[in-house]
């Protein structure tokens, strides 16, 4: 079992970025498909993005793109998400998740372990 825990969280203005932060224990990430989801006020949990454990190749959701990137520091054993350019609409609880499976889904019941989640608030 693998535990996960999100840092790099905080409140940054519009335009600005922020890295984020996802270290894990117990287990070697590089045996997990990662990925990140996020959760703003009064909405569902929405999926970010991931990489695959079988290729270490990233997807993005499309509104994303450009903007945010997922990679992955195996001799750390940490995930990062880096968020450029970011928007109000961007802040959200970010969760970070990992699964077994070699395919990135966008189903949040189907990623077998979840981080406790960083805030980020982007202010106007």
């Amino acid at each position: 079992q693998v535990q996960l825990v999100e840092s790099g969280g905080g409140l940054v203005q519009a335009g600005g970025s922020l890295r984020l932060s996802c270290a894990a224990s117990g287990h070697t990430l590089s045996r997990y498909t990662v990925g990140w989801f996020r959760q703003a006020p009064g909405k569902e949990r929405e999926f970010v993005g991931g990489n695959s454990r079988s290729t270490f190749s990233t997807s993005l959701i499309d509104s994303l793109k450009g903007r945010f990137t997922i990679s992955r520091d195996i001799a750390e054993n940490k995930v990062w998400l880096q968020m450029n350019f970011l928007k109000p609409e961007d802040t959200a609880v970010y969760y970070c998740v990992a699964r077994s499976s070699t395919v990135i889904t966008e189903i949040p019941v189907s990623w077998d372990y979840w981080g406790r989640g960083t805030q980020v608030t982007v202010s106007s």
